[in-house]
């Protein structure tokens, strides 16, 4: 089999980059679906603060990926080591939990208030579960107005579970998305020689090219097209497959510009 030539192996780079490229824009959009769905479940459950938790790495460590309330914004991104708090608990059970007094329970990982200034005093924790395995949790905190703060109920517990089975679906998505792009890049940024490092300024290069930007700009009006309904999503088969077929007829790989 014959190696190939400059100019093929130029293509399938410029491939993968844009797939990495579109596999990254398409992860944005569930973060925000995730924060959409959490606040409108913490109004049902009477809350103004709610995260979502997910998997980080394989030790089993959380990681705050999505959040409302006050100190959101500080949530972010901050892990709770494995095994440590009710989330943890609830990761490795698989099964929901409410707490009227954290102060009282000795499971609680009092860090993160600590790190944030928020005062947890009361929580209810249920998993984000998907095609069966655990892959994160679900967290309402306190109540609105002022404490002391009415425990969380059974019935909020089972509200809390249909809520996160819509939540879990759009962070498996997103893991999806982010593992691919996140996989993809360490391939191509992998640190080496003097070598890398020209393909990596050959890479940033690429990626502002204005080709480049308008195949993104096509992904996202063809992701914008299908999200509108089942009949504009199949009217954006129809046309992309009539597209297809002309272009084969023509024995061409563009048809538009000449």
């Amino acid at each position: 089999m014959s190696e190939p030539n400059d100019s093929e192996l130029s293509a399938k780079l410029k491939q993968l980059i844009e797939t990495i490229d579109i596999a990254r824009m398409m992860s944005e959009p569930f973060t925000g679906s995730i924060n959409e769905l959490l606040s409108t479940s913490a109004a049902s459950m009477n809350s103004d603060e709610a995260s979502v938790l997910v998997r980080d790495g394989s030790g089993g460590d959380l990681r705050f990926l999505a959040a409302i309330g006050r100190v959101a914004d500080r949530l972010i991104g901050m892990t709770i080591p494995a095994g440590k708090g009710i989330a943890g608990f609830v990761l490795s059970s698989g099964q929901p939990m409410a707490v009227t007094d954290v102060g009282e329970d000795n499971t609680f990982y009092a860090e993160v208030d600590r790190a944030t200034g928020f005062s947890t005093q009361t929580i209810l924790a249920t998993p984000l579960r998907y095609e069966g395995e655990v892959i994160g949790v679900l967290e309402y905190i306190n109540r609105k107005g002022d404490p002391p703060f009415e425990p969380f109920t059974p019935d909020e517990m089972d509200r809390a579970a249909i809520y996160a089975d819509a939540i879990a679906a759009m962070v498996n998505a997103y893991n999806s998305a982010r593992l691919f792009s996140d996989l993809s890049d360490r391939v191509l940024s992998s640190d080496g020689s003097a070598e890398y490092s020209a393909v990596r300024n050959w890479i940033a290069e690429l990626r502002d090219t204005s080709e480049s930007r308008e195949r993104l700009d096509l992904s996202v009006l063809v992701r914008e097209v299908a999200s509108r309904g089942d009949a504009e999503r199949r009217l954006c088969r129809e046309l992309l497959e009539t597209i297809l077929r002309y272009s084969d007829a023509k024995g061409e790989t563009s048809f538009l510009g000449s």
